[in-house]
């Protein structure tokens, strides 16, 4: 199981997944299913949540990660028009991660 806060999972209890699935619900990414407890995702929902997750691990850590580049990278191996796309997007975030004083 991959964490995303700073929280153990046995702090993670019902009234904190509760709170968690009435966010997701207001903001349209899972729904109840008729009168039981359970939920689904919806269709639009997923697709934020993929891009969210492939910008986080596509762009934003890295930059971070580069923030002390003490050299340029060499880039892709065998480069492909998606990597173009990262490369586009890392470039403009360092730019915003800059302005708001998150890397050097």
């Amino acid at each position: 199981m991959v964490s995303l806060s700073k929280q153990s999972p046995s702090d993670y209890g019902a009234r904190r997944a509760a709170y968690d699935l009435k966010k997701l619900r207001g903001k349209k990414i899972v729904r109840r299913i008729g009168q039981t407890r359970r939920y689904e995702s919806l269709p639009k929902g997923l697709r934020a949540m993929a891009a969210l997750v492939v910008l986080r691990n596509k762009a934003i850590k890295p930059i971070l990660a580069a923030a002390q580049e003490l050299r340029p990278s060499r880039g892709a191996q065998n480069p492909q028009p998606l990597d173009a796309h990262y490369d586009t997007i890392r470039t403009a975030m360092r730019g915003v991660f800059q302005e708001l004083g998150l890397a050097a």
